[in-house]
C-alpha cells in the first residue's frame, strides 16, 4: 500500500511538472522584430500588409500594450496605418493599456 501511494505521489508531481512545462512553450515571447513583416504596410497607406505580416501580428498581439508604451517603438504602432493593418489583419489594437 505504502509503494501505491508513493508512486501516485510521484506520477502526480511528474504530471504537474509536464504540464507547467507544457504552459510555458506555449508563452508569447514579445519581439518587436517579429513584427518587421508588418513594416512596409504600417508605414505607407499604399501597402497591404501580407500573410506573413498579419500572422505575426496575432503571435504578438499580447505585447501591443507593451509595444505601444515603448517610446522607441510609439511612432510605429500608434499611426493610423498600423490600426489599418491590425483591422486588415483582424488583430484589434488595445485602447487602453
Amino acid at each position: 500500500m505504502k509503494v501505491t501511494y508513493s508512486s501516485a505521489l510521484v506520477m502526480s508531481m511528474l504530471l504537474l511538472l509536464l504540464s507547467n512545462q507544457a504552459w510555458f512553450s506555449t508563452a508569447v515571447v514579445c519581439n518587436p522584430v517579429a513584427l518587421s513583416p508588418c513594416l512596409g504596410a504600417m508605414m505607407s497607406a499604399f501597402v497591404q500588409p501580407s500573410m506573413a505580416c498579419c500572422s505575426s501580428l496575432r503571435n504578438q498581439q499580447p505585447c501591443l500594450c507593451q509595444y505601444m508604451k515603448d517610446q522607441s517603438l510609439q511612432q510605429y504602432i500608434n499611426s493610423p496605418n498600423a490600426k489599418k493593418v491590425g483591422d486588415t489583419c483582424g488583430v484589434p489594437f488595445p485602447t487602453n493599456c
